[in-house]
């Protein structure tokens, strides 16, 4: 099928037609469907068979074409016609030859003890291909080139499907093409160095610039000198590069290389379609010049040889986030090269290899004391005058810095150091550089100068591995990298036990931040603003340390109110009454079993907040030890347990129970500010030190030099943690309730009923009942054992939940769940399960599956959360409002002293206007308003003179509060 319709082509497509003539192969994807087309050339008419990718095809043919007369078609007609009559797997083109597209110059490779098998095969099957050039030899390789190879890089998104392999001028075609036993396009430099066809100055090699016998052996004269010494980029030619400024406007007006090269193509038959295509390509930071790739001789460490043992060590390391480890950098380790060590550059640590001129004698330096050794022996050969580091007055093995400031071990002063063989020749040193990420991997060893320094420090594990390494996530293929490798081949061991990959810091909206865009935050300004440890804070809090963050000052502010905030208040209270009583922190400890049932809980959750963050510091999840610290202190010791006992610090004598309040809040300040110093480390310190100096318990002068605290496991009760946590729970849900209909808390309720769902939940919510009335303001609560006959539950279905249970049965599970009736929902919700049967499929059901949504009832308010359902009457009987307001006065007094700036130990009496609608409640509870305000007096008066106006749900009224 591709022999009976003119010449049979292969379609491959390119962007740099600049590299067609260093052409050595065609890549195609194994698994992608091809084509065979008969059609013609649309700029010459000739007819052709052209393989080209299934998926390709519309982008080079009109469906049109399909039905075209194959037989009416001209050169210049819009329509080309063709006709499929060959289907392929890549893998069945694989190694068919083609030819040569551009054949000025023959592909060849050396012929050394390094060289491949099938180099050497290739020598022994063509003899006559053999040249040599001076002492080496190489082997013009034609019939190992030019053939079809497989690559699974290979894509059908642009292009035809078919890659055209130019080795010698990317990475990617040089590994695919080794892999194939394809050999490289090289011209021989007059040194014999075999070099691309584009040489360092961007443009084609000179003939008189190669080797004769390779020109002879491998060069069509008349074909490359129709392009001899032609730049491959405008960029590089010397017209648009005057007095060392490039000018990048007139290059691109330029017709260049590229063009003429496509024109040509079209002109000969060898193009099926030329157009402009616009495309990314690398460009140089400093000179914005296109870049040009090169394989160039460098020096390599062979780290394959290690791949296995870096892989194992790899294991023993604890990586943040743990998919890092096994995925990206384990990746990156399954599939490792050699590690190219030289550079071509300047600047930099010089490689310490010096070899002879023809490379097969050399030496790799291994010491100052050894370089300076071997001048001497250079000099004693004649080959250096005299030993440079002798005259600066430098003395091998003294490790003073003075010393060592002496000399400049860079180019180019090393460049001149000229050092003998075994055999008495000259040796010059390699003129490239050391890979500075090696600089970077050896920094463990060269920053304490090992082994020549330090040695017993390191050897004996003292000072390496490193507990932890943290850099930006990029550095799996850098820092952590080099690091690992070196550590590997080297030591056979890790270079550090943990890693935290760091993630970016981007704007609130998720974008990276641009000085450009104007989104960026200026660090400093945000510290001035918002103070460090607030930023530290939010920043460590809000994602760890892996992940992405989005940075918003408005969630700084948030931290420094809520946690710095909430802290600094709960101090303030307890330093306030402390100074009140006396309080010192050197009284003799009330025992724990003697303290009330909420100083053992809060005391409890503390020992275990204190084991929670000591396991998350050890495995560096600084993130949910600041929440769980947080947490504690937002919602626990300020939020409950001082809002709780506000009434156990407030005057009277220093009992027991006040001491064992004070002796409670002190040891939760004092943890919580050992426990946050890793992470708010100047607040911390403050905090402690503010506290030692009332009790100076501590010695220590500040809480990064105090010890951590140790968890007390006999004092974390966990049945006592529960119970309070479903108090806190259910009286979060009235609270909620409450809030969803405008009644305040301090306007008292009648009655809370729970359903609850068996004995146990029943007794640990009825252990902390009273401690729930009092934080929600409720009379009463009640249990139900039936609900189904009081309350109203549906269910809703989770849909992303259920679906892969489910299946195509999901519409009938979820209409069979929604029309449950009340006593089979509320025996599922007791349960955590349900077993449905549909069609004679039996489906498990978990409570987790679904929502059990309660419906309020008239009179009352109902919601459910987890396990939970609670239902809070909110009808409000007058003899409730009264004692509302009774309890809203009180407060609004307590505001007024505050205003005032009374002390809070300072008597009052009060004045306070009639009004039908309060009078009745301030008679009946005059004796508890005033014993709650400090108050002498409660008057009731028909006019105040001077008084403030309350207004008390929309009741006006005139009160007057006076120190007595």
């Amino acid at each position: 099928e591709m022999t009976t319709w003119g010449e049979a082509y292969f379609a491959a497509w390119t962007t740099t037609p600049w590299t067609l003539p260093s052409n050595t192969a065609l890549c195609v994807g194994p698994n992608i469907e091809y084509l065979a087309v008969q059609t013609y050339n649309p700029y010459n008419a000739q007819k052709i068979t052209l393989v080209v990718a299934e998926a390709r095809l519309n982008a080079y043919f009109k469906a049109e074409g399909a039905e075209a007369d194959m037989d009416a078609f001209q050169a210049g007609d819009k329509v080309v016609p063709y006709r499929i009559v060959g289907r392929y797997k890549g893998s069945d083109l694989v190694g068919m030859h083609y030819a040569q597209l551009m054949p000025w110059v023959k592909p060849l490779e050396k012929l050394d003890d390094n060289a491949a098998d099938f180099v050497k095969e290739a020598a022994k099957q063509h003899p006559a291909s053999v040249f040599a050039v001076g002492k080496d030899q190489f082997v013009e390789m034609s019939a190992e080139a030019f053939r079809v190879i497989p690559g699974d890089y290979v894509t059908t998104e642009d292009g035809t499907g078919i890659v055209h392999i130019a080795p010698t001028f990317g990475a990617d075609d040089a590994k695919v093409a080794k892999a194939a036993n394809i050999p490289s396009l090289f011209m021989i430099n007059l040194l014999g160095e075999t070099r691309p066809m584009v040489d360092m100055t961007g443009k084609y090699y000179l003939l008189e610039e190669c080797a004769p016998a390779f020109v002879d052996a491998c060069v069509d004269k008349a074909a490359y000198a129709h392009h001899e010494g032609a730049y491959v980029k405008n960029a590089y030619a010397p017209e648009f590069n005057i007095d060392g400024k490039y000018d990048d406007v007139a290059a691109a007006k330029a017709e260049d290389l590229n063009i003429q090269i496509a024109l040509e193509m079209k002109q000969a038959g060898q193009a099926l379609k030329v157009e402009k295509h616009v495309h990314n390509y690398p460009h140089c930071w400093r000179t914005d010049k296109p870049v040009l790739y090169y394989p160039l001789d460098s020096w390599f460490i062979r780290s394959t040889a290690c791949r296995e043992r870096m892989m194992e060590l790899n294991n023993t390391i604890l990586w943040k986030p743990e998919s890092t480890g096994t995925g990206r950098f384990g990746k990156w380790l399954e599939n490792l090269n050699d590690w190219n060590l030289s550079r071509s550059r300047y600047w930099g640590t010089p490689l310490p290899i010096w070899r002879n001129r023809d490379s097969r004698e050399e030496i790799c330096i291994g010491s100052l004391e050894e370089l300076y050794n071997e001048i001497e022996k250079s000099v004693a050969a004649g080959f250096m005058t005299e030993n440079p580091y002798k005259k600066l007055g430098f003395v091998p093995g003294n490790m003073d810095k003075a010393n060592y400031d002496k000399i400049d071990l860079h180019r180019p002063y090393v460049d001149d150091i000229i050092l003998v063989s075994e055999s008495g020749l000259p040796m010059k040193r390699e003129s490239d550089l050391i890979d500075v990420w090696f600089d970077s991997g050896a920094m463990p060893y060269a920053q304490i100068h090992y082994p020549f320094e330090n040695k017993e420090a390191f050897d004996s594990r003292r000072i390496y591995p490193a507990d932890l390494s943290a850099e930006g996530v990029d550095q799996t293929r850098g820092w952590f990298f080099t690091l690992h490798a070196l550590g590997t081949m080297i030591f056979d061991s890790v270079a550090y036990k943990s890693v935290v990959s760091n993630g970016l810091v981007l704007d609130k909206n998720g974008n990276k931040m641009s000085k450009r865009l104007g989104n960026a935050i200026d660090p400093f300004g945000a510290i001035e603003q918002y103070g460090s440890d607030p930023l530290r804070w939010y920043m460590i809090t809000n994602a760890s340390p892996w992940d992405n963050l989005r940075f918003d000052t408005d969630g700084v502010e948030e931290v420094r109110r809520k946690f710095f905030g909430t802290l600094y208040n709960t101090y303030s209270f307890f330093a306030l009454y402390a100074n009140v009583d006396g309080f010192t922190g050197q009284e003799a400890e009330v025992p724990m079993s003697q303290r009330p049932e909420i100083d053992r809980w809060i005391i409890s959750l503390l020992n275990d907040l204190v084991r929670q963050t000591d396991t998350y510091y050890a495995n560096y999840e600084a993130t949910k030890a600041g929440r769980a610290i947080a947490d504690f202190v937002g919602e626990n010791l300020s939020n409950w347990y001082v809002r709780l006992n506000r009434k156990r610090f407030w005057g009277g004598e220093m009992t027991q129970d006040k001491l064992a309040a004070y002796q409670t809040l002190y040891t939760c300040l004092d943890t919580v500010a050992r426990l946050m110093a890793p992470i708010a480390p100047f607040y911390a310190d403050k905090l402690f030190l503010d506290l030692n100096a009332m009790s100076a318990r501590d010695k220590s002068e500040s809480v990064h030099l105090a010890l951590y605290p140790v968890a007390d496991e006999a004092l974390i009760n966990e049945d006592l943690n529960e119970r309070m946590q479903m108090a806190q729970q259910i009286s979060s849900m009235v609270l909620a309730l409450r809030r969803k209909v405008n009644i305040k808390v301090r306007q008292p309720l009648q009655a809370i009923i729970i359903p609850a769902l068996d004995a146990k939940q029943q007794a640990a919510i009825e252990a902390v009942k009273d401690l729930i009335l009092g934080e929600v303001n409720v009379k009463e609560l009640r249990f139900v054992e039936n609900a189904a006959g009081i309350l109203v539950k549906r269910i809703k279905p989770n849909f992303k939940l259920l679906g892969p249970k489910c299946g195509k049965q999901m519409k009938q599970v979820a209409a069979m769940l929604t029309s449950l009736d009340q006593e089979t929902i509320f025996a599922f919700e007791a349960a955590g399960f349900y077993d449905l049967n549909v069609e004679g499929n039996e489906i498990h059901i978990e409570s987790s599956d679904v929502e059990f949504i309660s419906e309020d009832i008239p009179g009352w308010l109902v919601a459910s959360e987890g396990r939970l359902t609670v239902a809070l009457e909110v009808e409000i009987s007058e003899a409730l409002r009264s004692e509302g307001i009774a309890r809203e006065l009180v407060n609004r007094i307590q505001n007024i002293r505050k205003d005032q700036q009374f002390e809070i130990t300072d008597r009052i009496s009060i004045e306070l206007s009639h009004h039908q609608a309060t009078d009745a409640a301030v008679q009946e509870y005059a004796s508890y308003i005033a014993s709650q305000t400090l108050a002498d007096s409660l008057q009731l008066c028909d006019a105040i003179d001077g008084g403030i106006e309350l207004n008390l749900d929309e009741v006006v009224l005139t009160i007057k509060v006076s120190k007595r």
